[in-house]
């Protein structure tokens, strides 16, 4: 899939992402954890977290809502940008850092991150298909390997508030 046609699927989803952005980070976590998906292709009940990094270039905190699976206690989030030939931002800055913040609903946390290879990778990119079966379609998009990246909190923090996210 070319950037320019994942872009026009951003786009039509930008209000929504939006406007799930703001409802998590405005009820401290309360609302916006689970959604219904199931219009794009997803799941009814799809956990999402939030992630929190520091833009590499910026040296600003941006704070994006992604879908997460859990897998071995290790939170997993998968950098698709919805099948485009390049990375997600996010993802550019996550591989900058050493830790990031992550929000699960009304917690946060401090967390390391790694990726799976192999054998690992190959499962870990299963089990995330199944929560969420439009990875696989992004997947076949694009010639670019989907990025996973797994978390492990290592201590807690304050929960995401809009300041963070500008």
């Amino acid at each position: 899939m070319s950037d320019a046609d994942a872009a026009s699927i951003r786009a039509a989803r930008s209000d929504w992402i939006t406007e799930h952005l703001e409802t998590y980070l405005t009820s401290g976590g309360a609302r916006g954890h689970i959604m219904d998906v199931s219009a794009v292709g997803g799941r009814v009940f799809t956990t999402h977290c939030l992630i929190r990094c520091v833009g590499r270039k910026s040296g600003k905190s941006y704070v994006r809502p992604l879908i997460y699976g859990n897998v071995g206690g290790e939170i997993v989030v998968v950098a698709s940008k919805g099948g485009a030939d390049t990375h997600p931002q996010w993802y550019l800055n996550v591989l900058q850092s050493n830790t990031i913040g992550v929000q699960i609903a009304t917690q946060a946390f401090e967390a390391t991150w790694r990726e799976p290879e192999a054998e690992e990778r190959h499962q870990v990119w299963a089990y995330m298909a199944h929560l969420y079966p439009p990875y696989l379609t992004y997947q076949q998009s694009t010639s670019r390997q989907i990025p996973l990246v797994m978390l492990t909190p290592v201590r807690a923090i304050d929960v995401f508030s809009a300041e963070d996210s500008r």
